[in-house]
């Protein structure tokens, strides 16, 4: 595998001199062009950090990440995330905030309505492009937040539970569209989320984090072909794989508890 994306025995202490926590401790993983990655773990264990650090916005106690062979110093538009609240610009439309960065990047008017026009019938909100962000459901400002992201067109597309929020039904229904969204882009993904459903649904490969001070403690190959419908949850290759799933979350999940007593 050629890896696009290598995490490289990254270390992450939060604190100072008196208090210290250890988010992540020498974890290390490569992602290959194209590839969807879900990471999974107990709350605490540094999922959202490692993310954080893949997008240049927090910085490495130690290791250190590359992309494309070069080592990542901070932001960039190689890289879009969405997080798991809200983030759209509540005075701008859906088609501004779609918009958004492109008019940032000064990329001309018709060619940033050409996108967001794009992307706005792919995830299913033609007809809203002038609505705001407060005549949106959850789902909607989700698929906005979405839509923004790619309209950026960046090379690694990061998402921190994106879904968490949302009522099991439109979480279903928004977990297909990102699984047709990705078969017509090939982003390369990296998904974090604490649903095991929704990691082995999504991904081509399960990364199983540690308790904290976050390590991996397991990658997990998806033996699901694709192009995937939800109708694949039922099937027993499903099933035997979430319950391998399920009993390393659960001995990690206890140790995070525990850890806490």
């Amino acid at each position: 595998m050629t890896a696009k994306l290598i995490v490289e025995n990254v270390s992450k202490v939060f604190g100072d001199k008196n208090t210290t926590v250890t988010a992540l401790e020498n974890t290390g993983f490569a992602v290959a062009a194209n590839e969807f990655i879900t990471i999974l773990g107990p709350s605490g264990c540094g999922k959202s950090t490692i993310l954080k650090v893949i997008a240049g916005l927090e910085e490495p106690s130690s290791g250190r990440v590359l992309l494309d062979g070069r080592e990542i110093k901070g932001p960039g538009k190689d890289r879009g995330m969405v997080f798991q609240s809200y983030t759209l610009f509540p005075w701008l439309t859906v088609q501004q905030n779609i918009e958004f960065g492109l008019d940032v990047a000064g990329r001309p008017k018709a060619e940033r309505q050409d996108i967001a026009g794009h992307y706005l019938e792919k995830i299913g909100l033609k007809g809203f492009e002038k609505a705001y962000p407060n005549q949106l459901s959850g789902g909607m400002k989700q698929r906005v937040a979405i839509a923004r992201a790619l309209a950026n067109d960046p090379q690694v597309l990061l998402m921190d539970e994106p879904f968490g929020a949302l009522d099991a039904q439109t979480r279903a229904v928004m977990q297909e569209l990102l699984v047709n969204v990705w078969e017509e882009t090939h982003k390369t993904i990296l998904f974090v989320t604490h649903d095991i459903d929704e990691a082995i649904f999504l991904g081509d490969t399960i990364y199983v984090m540690t308790a904290r001070p976050g390590r991996i403690k397991a990658r997990i190959a998806v033996p699901l072909s694709r192009p995937r419908s939800y109708e694949v949850k039922l099937s027993a290759v499903f099933t035997d794989l979430k319950k391998e799933v399920m009993q390393l979350i659960r001995e990690e999940s206890w140790k995070a508890a525990n850890s806490n007593f």
